[in-house]
C-alpha cells in the first residue's frame, strides 16, 4: 500500500479505545456499558479497514461504475453491520438498555466513516 490509511485506522482506534478506558469511571456512572464501546469500537475499526480496501479496488478498475458499485457495497455493508451489531447489543441486554451507549456506538461509527471518506478522498486528489 503506497498510503498510511491502516497505520492512521490503528491510531484512531488506539486514541478512541484511550478516552473510553481514560473516561471509563465518567460512562459507567452515567450508565453506559464500556465493554459494549471497546467491542463495538474494534469491530468498526476492522469494518472500516475492509471497507477502504473494497473501496480502493474499485478505484483500480478501469470502470467508473465499479468504483461507484464499490462504494456504495462498503457504506452499506458497513452500516447494515452496525445496525445488526446495535440488535444484538438490544436482544443480549433486554432489561438494561443504555440509549446512551447506542449514541455513543453511533457516534464512533461517523468518526470511522468520516475517517475513511477524508482519506479516499486524498488518494483520490493523488489519483488525478
Amino acid at each position: 500500500m503506497t498510503d498510511k490509511f491502516f497505520w492512521n485506522l490503528i491510531s484512531v482506534f488506539a486514541i478512541l479505545n484511550g478516552l473510553i478506558f481514560l473516561f471509563k469511571n465518567q460512562l459507567i456512572t452515567a450508565g453506559n456499558h464500556v465493554w459494549v464501546l471497546v467491542t463495538g469500537n474494534g469491530l468498526l475499526a476492522i469494518i472500516t479497514g475492509l471497507s477502504y480496501f473494497l473501496t480502493r479496488r474499485g478505484l483500480g478498475q478501469d470502470n467508473n461504475n465499479a468504483f461507484v458499485r464499490s462504494v456504495y457495497a462498503s457504506t452499506l455493508a458497513k452500516l447494515m453491520l452496525c445496525l445488526f451489531g446495535i440488535g444484538i447489543y438490544v436482544l443480549v441486554n433486554r432489561s438494561q438498555i443504555s440509549k446512551s451507549t447506542i449514541f455513543l456506538l453511533m457516534g464512533l461509527y461517523v468518526v470511522y466513516t468520516v475517517f475513511e471518506t477524508f482519506s479516499l478522498q486524498k488518494l483520490l486528489r493523488r489519483k488525478k
